[in-house]
């Protein structure tokens, strides 16, 4: 019986959508030799999301991945929103959000 699990996507700026998309590549790999369905869904975190909404981390996103899963995140933010305007939204922001929302205090980085 194949075995599936929904996950929540969060490519986010710069190189991050090339490292989501290699990434979906190996659960790709290892679903078909483990008999296991990955069920991807991309949400809007960081500059990207900023860009989209205003917002580095929208409401759906945290919702989305509150009901994946697994969260598979990228990078975020990058030079086009470094600002010295207090007032404007940062990509960091979304990060630092989701770990919140999330109950997490760190981030596992592959080596």
């Amino acid at each position: 019986m194949t075995k599936q699990y929904d996950i929540c996507l969060l490519p986010g700026d710069g190189i991050g959508p090339e490292i989501i998309a290699e990434g979906v590549k190996v659960l790709n790999a290892v679903g078909a030799k483990y008999d296991t369905r990955f069920d991807c869904k991309e949400s809007l975190i960081g500059g990207a999301a900023i860009d989209a909404v205003g917002d580095p981390l929208p409401a759906a996103t945290l919702d989305a991945a509150k009901a994946a899963d697994a969260v598979l995140l990228a990078a975020v933010g990058g030079p086009k929103w470094d600002t010295t305007d207090p007032g404007a939204p940062r990509p960091e922001a979304g990060l630092l959000g989701i770990r919140k929302g999330l109950g997490l205090y760190t981030n596992l980085r592959p080596v």
